[in-house]
């Protein structure tokens, strides 16, 4: 009898196959591709309203930078990249520094753009780490930026932002005034208050926790975009149909055209690279490079989740040093155009395990998608329209979620706080970090050769952090040469031998494919019984 004929599957290639079903035709494939968009929509578009950055720019390079990264990795990752947050510190610490000493001359717009070529300069360490990948394996990177130095980063990040949400969670878009006194009275003149404005921002809130906790499916991996969408609903109830607080305005949707340009010769960072001020270039550049360190450390965990949700090793194959690089020419080419960076989201890692179709081609298809809608002016003058109370409270759980994120890091690190060691780096990391941050002063001012430059209190953490590890003797982190790792066997214990493996993914693989899923445990008894059914069957 002729073997019946295996089902074919997804390839990036001839030579590879992705798990999941196999999609019937082109329809199916663009539905999963939106599916894609919509999961790193929310917090991507949340990334350049929160940074002041165009939205149309944000959502092109999105899909561009997705397409350069594939490029890059061989078509072989299926990773969508989107806009992190490490970044939102650097661009607000520019932004707040307009008008202070030094920098009387520097407006909103010009700092965004100088925030902009710091990130250009930071998407620098991705070539340099992954360089350094390629030469001396992954261990030794991943050593350098043990998790008592990443975590207080990203717990301070979370917390440095906070004020931010707040703020917008009760003033709305009178935020950005000088002290509370003129917030209220300008959002008194204008019809709004404060309670209307955290009703807006609570609803954002409990959308993304319950969605988040209860939701199932589809839905649960879009918590951010539900909590927008009920938020924005909640104001547009209130001030267009109950007439309670200030209007939404769709003045500028109606006016804006179908079709036109997602990128503005003017939010490049070009005009200021020909008329550059070196202070503001100096500032931008001590001020958000140590947040990279952040970003890359992101990239590394992804990349790991990654490679177990789809059971190949891509630490090995394409190479880590390719998705880094990947990664920082998509933010390069990103920033230089006035986008924010770009980073692989988790939003859609969750939508690969929820849906087990892994093929790279769904994820391209987003891209293309993100690329056409970025050309469309309305949508990017809708997106204009949400309420500055609906992104703080959004806000509100992204930024603690952040800070909860780095308490996991040391969790999950095992970061052990008996030693004076471990305590006093993340103790002068949380010190300098949070202590400037919200200092009279705000950030650490000096001139070098004529030229001021502003160190924020994220910079400085950052930096002292990196520098007390790699000075203090008495390490305790060790990590595996495919995969960052966070047992030390010396201090936790080795693995008995008499115990089977848990269920997981082995990284350990040196060629393209994993080792393959581990089996699970055997349950007491398996090979007792396996014996008995042998003797009934000599037996019978």
């Amino acid at each position: 009898m002729r073997p019946r004929a295996a089902k074919k599957t997804f390839a990036s290639s001839p030579s590879e196959h992705f798990g999941g079903s196999r999609l019937p035709g082109a329809v199916r494939t663009v539905a999963l591709g939106v599916q894609h968009l919509f999961a790193m929509f929310g917090a991507t578009m949340l990334v350049a309203v929160l940074t002041g950055l165009s939205p149309s720019a944000t959502l092109l390079w999105a899909g561009t930078g997705t397409i350069v990264f594939h490029l890059v990795t061989r078509l072989r990752v299926p990773a969508f990249l989107g806009s992190p947050f490490a970044f939102i510190p650097g661009y607000a610490a520019m932004t707040a520094l307009c008008g202070k000493p030094g920098f009387e001359n520097l407006t909103v717009g010009a700092a965004l753009q100088y925030a902009c070529l710091g990130v250009a300069a930071g998407s620098l360490l991705y070539f340099a780490v992954a360089a350094f990948v390629k030469v001396c394996g992954v261990k030794r990177v991943v050593t350098l930026f043990p998790p008592v130095v990443t975590g207080p980063i990203i717990i301070c990040i979370g917390l440095v932002l906070a004020p931010v949400a707040l703020n917008s969670c009760m003033f709305g878009r009178f935020s950005g005034g000088a002290d509370y006194d003129a917030c209220m009275a300008a959002m008194t003149a204008a019809g709004g208050s404060a309670s209307l404005n955290w009703c807006v921002a609570l609803a954002g809130i409990v959308t993304v926790i319950g969605v988040s906790v209860f939701a199932r499916g589809m839905l649960r991996v879009v918590p951010v975009l539900s909590g927008v969408a009920v938020s924005y609903l909640t104001a547009y109830l209130l001030g267009n149909v109950l007439g309670r607080g200030v209007p939404i305005d769709y003045g500028r949707v109606a006016a804006a055209a179908w079709a036109g340009l997602p990128v503005a010769a003017g939010n490049t960072v070009f005009p200021v690279l020909r008329n550059i001020d070196w202070g503001a270039a100096a500032t931008a550049f001590a001020v958000i490079m140590p947040l990279s360190f952040a970003a890359v450390m992101e990239h590394v965990g992804d990349v790991s989740a990654i490679s177990s949700i789809v059971g190949r090793n891509f630490f090995a194959d394409p190479g880590l040093h390719r998705t880094l690089s990947g990664d920082g020419l998509a933010t390069f080419l990103a920033s230089l155009f006035g986008a924010p960076a770009n980073t692989t989201c988790g939003e859609n890692t969750g939508v690969l395990s929820i849906t087990g179709v892994h093929d790279p081609r769904v994820i391209r298809v987003a891209a293309v998608i993100a690329v056409f809608i970025s050309f469309c002016p309305k949508f990017t003058a809708f997106i204009d329209t949400v309420p500055a109370e609906t992104i703080g409270g959004v806000s509100f759980v992204l930024y603690g979620m952040i800070a909860s994120a780095g308490a996991r890091n040391l969790v999950e690190g095992r970061v052990d706080f008996s030693k004076g060691r471990n305590m006093l780096i993340a103790a002068v990391i949380l010190v300098l970090a949070l202590g400037v941050s919200f200092s009279k002063a705000g950030s650490i001012r000096f001139s070098v050769a004529g030229v001021n430059v502003a160190l924020s209190g994220l910079a400085a953490g950052a930096m002292a952090g990196i520098l007390l590890n790699a000075l203090l003797p008495g390490k305790d982190f060790v990590s595996s040469e495919t995969a960052p790792s966070i047992k030390d066997p010396d201090r936790f214990g080795a693995p008995k031998a008499a115990s089977a493996p848990a269920a997981g993914i082995d990284l350990t693989a040196k060629n393209g494919k994993l080792d393959g899923v581990r089996a699970k445990a055997a349950r007491p008894g398996d090979g007792r019984n396996r014996g008995s059914r042998k003797k009934r069957r000599r037996k019978g």
